[in-house]
């Protein structure tokens, strides 16, 4: 199992060295770590949870032309060149393919305490400071706009809609991030993500005063 491990952090590490927009090696890295930590404090399965972590964006949607099945395939297909036994190369898809936010209407439960846990460290990446960063990296790497105050945030009622939003960088905040502490499924994430969600306001305060206007209201 410890093979397994070393092996697809090498993997990993090779296919996402590069990126410049948030998903790179070190995002992953850190979202392995907070995984372990959450999986000791609830009691998961240790093997699965970080063989999860570490494939969850592999080949996420965002940078699949928006294919959904193209990371649980892509986890799949390198699960089974290790030899992982075939319930753990399930359970691993499985939270792969669910993990996701996907669009602030949208409800995404996770089966077990294993895909909870890898979700919540995943979510915690997204909030705080290097939430913030990692924000206006995945804007400018698709283009975005970094603020418009004429372009107001959506309040995304499916995913479909969700996968097409190209707003402004500043409106994920109200679309996204400022819902997650609200939506962490373990105790130790609700934990961590409050300081990281009260850092988030604190930004966005000073943000808007130093932009000489008011937080955009959700459309």
């Amino acid at each position: 199992m410890a093979d397994h491990i070393r092996r697809t952090a090498e993997h990993v590490r090779q296919r996402m060295g590069q990126d410049s927009s948030g998903h790179d090696w070190w995002h992953i890295e850190r979202v392995w770590q907070t995984a372990v930590e959450l999986a000791d404090a609830e009691n998961a399965n240790r093997y699965v949870v970080e063989l999860a972590a570490l494939l969850h964006d592999i080949a996420d949607w965002k940078f699949a032309d928006g294919d959904e099945q193209a990371g649980p395939q892509a986890a799949r297909i390198w699960l089974s060149s290790l030899g992982v036994d075939a319930a753990t190369v399930e359970h691993v898809c499985e939270i792969i393919a669910t993990l996701s936010f996907k669009g602030a209407g949208v409800r995404t439960p996770m089966r077990t305490v294993e895909g909870a846990v890898v979700q919540d460290a995943d979510r915690l990446d997204a909030i705080g400071a290097v939430g913030i960063a990692r924000c206006f990296a995945y804007g400018g790497a698709k283009q975005r706009a970094m603020v418009d105050p004429e372009q107001l945030p959506e309040m995304h009622q499916s995913f479909a809609a969700y996968k097409k939003n190209s707003g402004p960088s500043i409106n994920h905040f109200y679309e996204k991030l400022l819902l997650l502490r609200d939506r962490m499924n373990t105790a130790s994430a609700k934990r961590m993500a409050d300081e990281r969600h009260r850092f988030m306001e604190a930004f966005l305060a000073q943000f808007f005063r130093e932009c000489r206007s008011e937080p955009p209201v959700s459309g």
